[in-house]
């Protein structure tokens, strides 16, 4: 059964993903609203896909404020990454300006609102990066932060990247760290039906100490491991 089911989930997101994807770009041209609600089409395609064809139950304990913060969300699979325009409302996520080179995709994302991070370039990136995270809190928009800056295996712990911690300072939010354990269902080719949980943690509040603020978030996304 789990093949089988395997088979369906494979068939089923990565052929619909071709549709969706070419509705959105087909959209971006004429109106980016619609093109950011096939962006959530896709996003709400693999948690359907995940939920009823895997079979793997989706769980949130907690529920996050409705108002722009900087939420800080444990990265073990490409799950949550996907999955943030479904668990958050039209977030600006952070991710790698590498994904940006990608013909297509890196188009999109800047559209849709992606803020792109370089860890090379030092304060003229980070400037770039302060400046997109302000427009879209100004929009009302949640900001969303993988600190690890890469996908970390469940029940391994790994330092934070030094950009969160600026990040942070600059922007003076509060910060929601996100703890998910989707790397054993989620983070291999044969995936499994066990649950998927994200569990929003205690509202941090902006202004504390570089070692402070990395302990309390890194203590708290790793509290489903």
């Amino acid at each position: 059964m789990i093949y089988l089911r395997n088979a369906a989930f494979y068939g089923a997101f990565y052929f619909g993903s071709v549709f969706v994807t070419l509705a959105a770009l087909a959209c971006l041209p004429f109106s980016r609203a619609a093109f950011r609600r096939r962006v959530e089409n896709w996003s709400g395609m693999q948690r359907w896909c995940v939920r009823h064809l895997l079979g793997c139950p989706v769980r949130i304990e907690n529920q996050p404020p409705q108002r722009p913060v900087l939420y800080a969300v444990k990265h073990e699979s490409f799950f949550e990454a996907i999955d943030a325009p479904t668990l958050f409302d039209t977030p600006a996520v952070f991710a790698k300006k590498e994904l940006f080179d990608i013909p297509f995709w890196g188009r999109a994302a800047l559209a849709y609102g992606l803020v792109p991070v370089s860890r090379g370039d030092g304060a003229k990136t980070l400037k770039a990066m302060i400046r997109a995270a302000k427009e879209a809190v100004s929009e009302g928009r949640p900001l969303v932060i993988f600190p690890e800056g890469t996908r970390v295996p469940h029940g391994e712990r790994a330092e934070l990247k030094a950009g969160f911690a600026g990040l942070y300072k600059l922007l003076g939010l509060p910060v929601i760290p996100v703890a998910v354990n989707s790397g054993p269902p989620y983070h291999r080719g044969l995936k499994r039906r066990d649950p998927i949980t994200y569990r929003f943690g205690e509202e941090i509040p902006p202004g504390l100490p570089r070692d402070e603020i990395e302990t309390r978030v890194l203590d708290a996304i790793n509290a489903l491991n």
